[in-house]
């Protein structure tokens, strides 16, 4: 059995490397296309073609995440349909491979798979991400998410803080910042704008060329506006420049750990925190899909076909991973807008091929 197993682990890790070089290099090229229209910006020191070469190498970290249970799958399907299309697999049953020695056999390459999409989607992909980030900060000048920037949110003691960030720096900076205080009451005290701004240590930002409005009422009920400009002022805050790089890139290329704790924070601040939710149990259980692939994978093997090319048989499998790979986005939407359980709204599309790969595997192989 240790060489029978051999075999199919090389035959299958093989057929997924190509697979996945091929898709790597499709996506690879489409972001290169997008990319392409930034070049030249920014001057002669600006962005250049070898700096789009480089964040579209960041950009397939990512892909490569989120292409592995499909390109498992297909792999997979492939390998399975040309066994038995060969009867090698015929071959492997009448010398004892039993089904439920192939099905432990292809969990452990799913297993495998697993781990490999953790690790990539827990601590590649967030480092890439941010070095792809900050590549083009430095010669496009800074990350913002639109025109509205970064909000957040701040409790301290009765007062209530609305922060949004503009923009951040390649060097960690910030510009465009705007503080709007609240009383217990929901009273409007102050609003404060800076230009720029930095992460003075843990407990405080600094901010730079400041314009601050203080609203005060007085014994007549009027409210009297008091405006000061200041040079630098120190805000003691809590809000760590990870929770505004939370806020300003994308949730689902952050490790677990900060989307966790910016979760946390959500929390403490009487802030919705769903879609941060849905997110962090997504990483949890996207990995575990690599599971769910090969079990279906495994009936292509029990198939009696001559004739059939195995080119159906991967667009099968290519359509039921872009399937997958739809339902999965659906349901991460429709579970924000619908408040669901985050934790079923990211396992619900798992949970649904594998009852589809069980019943393929329970129909097909043990009851034929």
């Amino acid at each position: 059995m240790k060489t029978v197993r051999r075999m199919i682990f090389t035959e299958v890790l093989a057929a997924v490397g190509l697979t996945t070089l091929a898709f790597l290099a499709l996506f690879s090229f489409i972001d290169l296309v997008d990319e392409l229209r930034s070049v030249n910006t920014g001057g002669p020191d600006g962005y250049q073609v070898r700096h789009a070469l480089a964040f579209v190498g960041t950009l397939a970290v990512s892909s490569l995440y989120e292409l592995l249970p499909i390109t498992v799958l297909i792999g997979s399907v492939s390998v399975m349909a040309r066994l038995a299309q060969n009867s090698e697999f015929t071959v492997l049953r009448t010398s004892g491979l039993d089904p439920w020695r192939a099905l432990r056999t292809m969990l452990g390459l799913g297993l495998l798979f697993t781990l490999v999409t953790f690790a990539v989607g827990d601590f590649l992909v967030p480092v890439a991400d941010r070095a792809g980030q900050f590549l083009k900060a430095r010669y496009l000048r800074e990350i913002t998410v639109g025109q509205t920037g970064a909000w957040l949110r701040e409790k301290q003691a009765e007062n209530a803080f609305w922060v949004n960030v503009g923009s951040l720096q390649p060097d960690g900076g910030m510009r465009r910042i705007r503080i709007i205080e609240f009383d217990g009451a929901g009273k409007l005290i102050s609003t404060t704008e800076a230009a720029s701004g930095a992460f003075a240590g843990e407990d405080a930002w600094l901010l730079l060329d400041v314009k601050r409005t203080e609203f005060r009422a007085s014994q007549s009920t009027q409210t009297q506006a008091n405006r000061s400009e200041l040079a630098q002022l120190r805000w003691p805050t809590t809000l760590t420049s990870e929770m505004a790089a939370v806020a300003l890139l994308k949730p689902d290329r952050m490790p677990i750990i900060d989307l966790f704790q910016f979760m946390r924070h959500l929390d403490a601040n009487d802030q919705a925190s769903q879609r941060y939710e849905i997110e962090l149990w997504r990483k949890v259980f996207y990995p575990l899909s690599c599971l769910v692939m090969v079990v279906l994978a495994l009936p292509f093997a029990y198939l009696h076909f001559r004739i059939t090319g195995i080119s159906t048989f991967v667009f099968i499998g290519v359509m039921t991973g872009i399937s997958f790979f739809l339902l999965n986005n659906l349901f991460g939407h429709f579970g924000n807008l619908r408040g669901w359980w985050p934790w079923l709204a990211a396992a619900a599309p798992g949970l649904i091929y594998m009852l589809l790969s069980l019943s393929a595997f329970t129909w097909l192989v043990l009851r034929r």
